[in-house]
């Protein structure tokens, strides 16, 4: 079973979607968190995972207790949609920075990335392979992106709590976004993080594993065409280490792709809240 969960903090309700499951072993009921939704004023039916929108309780409870007035923030998100793809086309970092730091007033940075950053990128890349953008202005749209990513990066940067990620991309490989933006936000989550990509040979990964100890390894796989690479990448570092966490996602998988691999697949592009709850568990065991 599949609902919404209230918690309320400093005067905010805040929502998760929850999924109740029965343990046989221990003969009760438990509780996982599927994703984590936001404050209740800002929870749209966009933000609930496809597989659960139309479940009539999930359904109930929205009609019942988020605003009224849902209709006009996802206007808002368009607006802000609008705005930040006007300015990465039009090599703007500074009116992208002002776009990024207003909708933090009220959001979260993963909402940043699931609501506004990557869908747009998303419609920029689609656009570019339709012949709709020119090359050079794709190649601008994601150098302002990855500096706008790097800046949150530098901002985001503290104390170390919860280990060490290496992110990568397989040999080919020479999209790198996913890896920054990841990175990013595993920085504000409280993970130190080693970016190799893009393109990374697995015997270089091996070597940077020896040296740091890394707690889990993100491969992040951006077109369909480098997924064999990717499981090569996957499989070397399984050899290596039998333990490892090893996590690989990204746009590659965004049609549900079925590839295998020893390793814990992310085909939801959009949901960056569940990757450090995961690992943080993960090492607590």
């Amino acid at each position: 079973m599949v609902y919404i969960r209230k918690k309320n903090v400093k005067n905010v309700d805040y929502l998760y979607l929850v999924k109740s499951t029965w343990d046989k072993i221990h003969k009760t009921s438990r509780q996982e968190t599927i994703k984590y939704l936001g404050a209740i004023n800002n929870v749209t039916q966009e933000d609930i995972p496809e597989e659960y929108r139309n479940d009539p309780k999930i359904q109930a409870f929205l009609l019942e207790n988020t605003p009224k007035d849902r209709e006009k923030r996802e206007k808002i998100i368009e607006k802000l949609q609008l705005q930040i793809f006007s300015c990465l086309t039009e090599g703007d970092l500074d009116g992208a920075k002002k776009t990024y730091r207003a909708f933090l007033n009220d959001n979260s940075l993963d909402q940043f990335y699931e609501k506004i950053l990557n869908p747009v990128m998303e419609k920029i890349g689609t656009m570019w392979s339709n012949g709709i953008l020119s090359v050079a202005t794709e190649h601008v749209s994601s150098n302002i992106a990855h500096s706008l990513v790097k800046i949150i990066s530098e901002e985001k940067k503290g104390r170390s709590l919860h280990g060490k990620i290496i992110l990568t991309t397989p040999v080919g490989e020479e999209h790198n976004l996913g890896c920054s933006v990841m990175e990013s936000f595993l920085l504000n989550k409280g993970f130190t993080t080693f970016n190799l990509s893009p393109s990374t040979p697995a015997e270089s990964v091996l070597n940077f594993m020896r040296s740091i100890t890394p707690d889990a390894i993100i491969i992040s796989i951006t077109l369909p065409d480098s997924i064999p690479s990717g499981q090569r990448l996957t499989k070397k570092i399984r050899e290596f280490s039998k333990k490892i966490p090893i996590y690989v996602g990204g746009q590659a998988f965004k049609d549900g792709s079925k590839a295998k691999f020893d390793a814990n697949v992310i085909d939801d592009i959009n949901s960056l809240t569940h990757l450090p709850r995961i690992m943080k568990t993960r090492k607590k065991k």
